[in-house]
C-alpha cells in the first residue's frame, strides 16, 4: 500500500507540445482516484508517467517516500490494466495470471495460492483452464484484473479498462471494480472519458482539459461546486444550462438578467454572498449556469418564474427532458441556441411543439462564471471581498472600524473601494466580528464573519476555538485600495522574481578508493542569480538537468521566492535599498537588483542602503523561461 505525490509534473514532447502542465496532487493510501476528461486532455499520459511508460519531462513523482522518476516500471511496485486486455492467446487463464509471478521466480505453491485467491475474488475460478478466446469481454477483463492483483501491488493503474465493453457490461464491471478496490484496500488510479464512471467510482476525481488540471474534488463537490464552466458542463447529465447575462444590485436586491430573453429575476443579495462584488453593477458579462433538475415545469415549485417555448420532449422512462427556449421569438427550434434550456420533468409529461409554458427556477443552486475566463466568480473559498471605505487623517475607516494606516500605505484622503483577501484575515486582533457560519471545504474551516454590514471570510486552524463572536485582524500589506476604477494602493508583492542560470565546474574531491583517500576529478554545480553564485546540491542539479535537458546550462532560468526566504549576509546578490515599507508589525526593504524590484523582510531598526541577499536554492521555485515549465 502506498501514497503518491506528484509535484509540478510536466510532459513536453520534442515538438514543443505540452501534454501535461504543472500537475500537482497528493494521493492518499487506499484512495480511488479517477482522471477524467475529453480525448487529448493528458489523463492517460499522466497515468503512463506514474507507471514509468512515459518519461517525466519535469517535476517529481514519489510513491511512498521514494522518488521514482528514474526507477524502471518493473521496480515501481505498480500494476496496470490496459484498455485492450493484452492477454496471451496461447495461454490458459491460469497461465496468464501466473506468468508475471513466474518471471519473478516465486515458488510454485505461492504462485498457485495467489492465482487461486485472485480468481476467487474475481469469480473466475471455473475459467482457469480456459483460453481467452473461449471467454466473453467481461470475463477477459476480469482475467486482466487478476493478472494485476496477483502481484499485490502498491498501486493499481487502470487505463479505460471498460471502454471495449457494451453499456450493460460496463455498468456491471463498474460495480465489480469498486468492490475489488474495497477488498484489496490498495490505491487505485483509474482513467476514463466517461463522467458517469468517474462519478460512480472515484473517491476523488481529477478533471483535466488541454493538459491542465481543472479541478480536483469529490464527485459530490464537483457536481455541486464546479470551479469553472468546463467542469460545470462536463460533470452531470444532461449538461448544465448556460446563459449569458448580467447581475445588477439595487440595495438588498440583485437583478439576474438573461441576454436576448425576457428573463429578468429579482433575487435577494444574500444569494450572492460569495460573489465578487465587481460583477454586481451590471457592467460585466457573466455566464449563468443552472442544472436541468433545478428547473421545474411546475410554476409553483420555486419562487422565480420565466416563460419558455417548447421545441421537443425526450421521454426517458423515469423522467422527461423538456427542450425549450427562453427566447420566445427564436425560430430555430432544432439547432442549439444560447438561450436554449433543458428541464427535467416528471415521466409522461407532454407538450406541443411551440407551446409556451411557465417554468420555475431554483436559484439557490445558481452558478455564475466570468464570461471571459469562464472561472467561477463565487468560489467555495472566496479569494477576496470588496468593501467601501474612506481615508482621512492617516486613518482608514471601513466596516464600522477605524484603523491607523501604516507608513507603507500613503494615499490621499477620500472614498475608496478596499479589496480584502481572505488570506489577510487572521484571528486574535482588535476588530470584533460575529461568526455567521462555518463550512468544511475539503478539510479547511471556512468561517463567515459578519463585520459591520458585510461578510468577510477567513480560514480557521484545526485547533482554533471560535465562539459566537471573535476578534480578528486584517493584514494591511495584502489589501488594495481603488478609486474611480484605478488602483491607488497595491498590496505588497509577495513573489520576487530574478533571472538565473545553472553552471557546472570541474573540481577535485577526496574519495576513499580501496581503503585509501585519493583526490579525483568531479563536477560541482552553482545556481547563478543576478551576478551571484550559490552552491547547488547534486540532487537539485540532476533534477534541473533531467527536466531541462543536457543543454540546461545554456538556458535562461527564473527563480521565484517570497520576502521571508531571503537572508542578509556578507556574500550574495548586490541590492540597493530604495525605501522601507513599514506595515507596523512588519517592515520590508524594497530593493533594486538590476532592473528588478525585490521585497525583503527586515527588522524594525534596519537602516542599510547597500546589502547582499543570500538565497537557498533548495527552497526556490525554478522556472525554465523558454518552455515556461517549473523544474523545481
Amino acid at each position: 500500500m502506498a501514497s503518491l505525490n506528484l509535484s509540478h509534473i510536466y510532459k513536453v514532447y520534442p515538438n514543443g507540445k505540452k501534454a501535461v502542465n504543472d500537475f500537482s496532487m497528493e494521493i492518499a493510501d487506499k484512495e480511488f482516484i479517477v482522471f477524467v476528461g475529453p480525448s487529448g486532455c493528458g489523463k492517460s499520459t499522466t497515468l503512463r508517467m506514474i507507471a514509468g511508460l512515459e518519461d517525466i519531462t519535469a517535476g517529481e513523482l514519489r510513491i511512498g517516500d521514494v522518488v521514482v522518476n528514474d526507477v524502471e516500471p518493473k521496480d515501481r511496485d505498480i500494476a496496470m490494466v490496459f484498455q485492450n486486455y493484452a492477454l496471451y492467446p496461447h495461454m490458459t487463464v491460469y497461465e496468464n495470471m501466473a506468468f508475471g509471478l513466474r518471471l519473478r521466480k516465486l515458488p510454485k505453491d505461492e504462485i498457485d495460492r495467489k492465482v487461486r485467491e485472485a480468481a476467487e475474488i474475481l469469480g473466475i475460478t471455473e475459467y482457469l483452464e480456459k483460453k481467452p478466446k473461449e471467454m466473453s469481454g467481461g470475463q477477459r477483463q476480469r482475467v486482466a484484473l487478476g493478472r494485476a492483483i496477483v502481484r499485490s501491488p502498491k498501486v493499481m493503474l487502470l487505463d479505460e479498462p471498460l471502454s471495449n465493453l457494451d453499456a450493460k457490461l460496463r455498468t456491471a464491471m463498474r460495480s465489480e471494480i469498486s468492490k475489488l478496490h474495497h477488498k484489496l484496500q490498495t490505491t487505485f488510479i483509474y482513467v476514463t472519458h466517461d463522467q458517469v464512471e468517474a462519478m460512480t467510482m472515484g473517491t476523488r476525481i481529477v478533471v483535466m482539459k488541454d493538459g491542465y488540471v481543472q479541478q480536483i474534488d469529490t464527485p459530490r463537490n464537483l457536481y455541486r461546486f464546479p470551479g469553472n464552466k468546463f467542469v460545470a458542463g462536463f460533470i452531470g447529465t444532461p449538461q448544465m444550462n448556460f446563459f449569458e447575462g448580467t447581475l445588477t444590485q439595487h440595495g438588498e436586491q440583485v437583478t439576474v438578467e438573461f441576454d436576448n430573453t425576457d428573463v429578468k429575476l429579482q433575487t435577494p443579495v444574500s444569494l450572492f454572498s460569495k460573489t465578487n462584488r465587481t460583477y454586481l453593477d451590471g457592467s460585466k458579462k457573466v455566464i449563468v449556469g443552472l442544472r436541468a433538475e433545478n428547473l421545474s415545469v411546475n410554476p409553483e415549485a420555486y419562487p422565480y418564474r420565466a416563460k419558455c417555448r417548447v421545441s421537443h420532449v425526450e421521454e426517458l422512462g423515469t423522467d422527461c427532458q423538456v427542450y425549450a427556449d427562453f427566447n420566445l421569438e427564436n425560430e430555430d427550434i432544432v439547432g442549439e441556441s444560447p438561450t436554449r434550456v433543458i428541464i427535467k420533468a416528471p415521466a409522461g409529461s407532454f407538450y406541443q411543439v411551440d407551446e409556451i409554458i411557465e417554468v420555475s427556477l431554483d436559484l439557490e443552486h445558481l452558478h455564475i462564471f466570468d464570461a471571459q475566463t469562464e472561472e467561477s466568480i463565487a468560489p467555495r473559498i472566496p479569494a477576496e471581498v470588496v468593501v467601501d471605505g474612506s481615508v482621512a487623517g492617516g486613518k482608514i475607516k471601513f466596516l464600522g472600524n477605524t484603523i491607523k494606516l501604516p507608513q507603507a500605505i500613503d494615499v490621499e484622503d477620500g472614498e475608496y473601494e478596499i479589496t480584502v483577501p481572505t488570506s489577510a484575515i487572521g484571528f486574535g486582533g482588535d476588530i470584533e466580528a460575529r461568526v455567521v457560519e462555518e463550512e468544511d471545504v475539503n478539510g479547511q474551516r471556512l468561517v463567515h464573519l459578519q463585520v459591520g454590514d458585510r461578510v468577510l471570510f477567513a480560514i480557521a486552524g484545526a485547533d482554533d476555538e471560535l465562539g459566537k463572536t471573535v476578534k480578528i485582524s486584517i493584514d494591511l500589506k495584502r489589501i488594495a485600495l481603488s478609486r474611480g476604477g484605478e488602483q491607488a494602493q497595491q498590496p505588497l508583492n509577495l513573489v520576487n522574481t530574478l533571472s538565473a542560470r545553472i553552471s557546472k565546474h570541474k573540481v577535485t574531491v577526496e574519495k576513499e578508493i580501496k581503503g585509501k583517500i585519493k583526490k579525483v576529478p568531479d563536477l560541482a554545480f552553482t545556481l547563478d542569480i543576478a551576478g551571484a553564485s550559490f552552491d547547488c546540491s547534486r540532487r537539485l542539479a540532476l533534477r534541473l538537468v533531467n527536466g531541462g535537458g543536457q543543454d540546461i546550462f545554456e538556458k535562461d532560468l527564473e527563480v521565484r521566492f517570497d520576502p521571508y526566504q531571503v537572508t542578509l549576509g556578507e556574500q550574495g546578490i548586490a541590492a540597493t535599498v530604495e525605501k522601507i515599507s513599514d506595515y507596523g508589525k512588519e517592515s520590508f526593504a524594497v530593493c533594486r537588483v538590476g532592473d528588478k524590484t525585490v521585497n525583503v523582510a527586515v527588522d524594525k531598526d534596519f537602516e542599510a542602503t547597500e546589502i547582499k541577499l543570500e538565497l537557498d536554492p533548495e527552497v526556490l521555485a525554478i522556472i525554465e523561461v523558454g518552455r515556461g515549465i517549473r523544474l523545481a
